[in-house]
């Protein structure tokens, strides 16, 4: 147990670490607000090598700590309906045993940026928003490929040190 607690404490100290590097790096993807999600590697990969429970508790830890370190209520609100929703999508698929962890990936990509335009949507009681959406599932896609095909290397050459 003490074992366990000591590594979903280095994954949240790398999900810190990868959101602070992402808050550093200018992403610029051709649509405002948009970023690459390095931490979401860090979910994958908790969501593989420990399960649901896991994965969740360090992602909204994550979310909440970077979110007072480096930025505000506003971007808690919307990264934790966007993490939130992309875990739950991320669970359900790889609970069917039907997708690879790319494809699993990209899709919590693009429910990550669904969750958070509907929370837009929500707050500045303007549904046109909504109309942005095709660019973030775009580029949610793009992103969720990159990150999975870097979750996917990371699991295959470290998925017999930690299980």
């Amino acid at each position: 147990m003490k074992k366990k607690v000591a590594i979903l404490g280095v994954f949240l100290a790398l999900a810190l670490i990868c959101s602070y590097v992402e808050s550093l790096i200018p992403f610029y993807f051709g649509v405002p607000g948009m970023k690459l999600g390095l931490t979401n590697v860090v979910v994958l990969l908790l969501l593989y090598f420990f399960g649901a429970k896991e994965a969740l508790l360090v992602s909204v830890m994550r979310i909440l700590l970077s979110g007072f370190m480096f930025s505000n209520a506003f971007s808690i609100l919307y990264s934790l309906a966007g993490g939130i929703l992309s875990w739950a999508v991320m669970l359900l698929l790889k609970k069917t045993g039907r997708f690879h962890m790319v494809s699993i990936s990209i899709c919590g990509g693009i429910t990550h940026n669904l969750g958070q335009i509907l929370v837009a949507m929500v707050v500045v009681k303007n549904y046109y928003i909504f109309g942005y959406f095709p660019f973030l599932f775009i580029g949610g896609g793009i992103t969720g490929l990159l990150i999975g095909l870097v979750a996917q290397e990371i699991y295959l050459r470290t998925k017999h040190i930690i299980h």
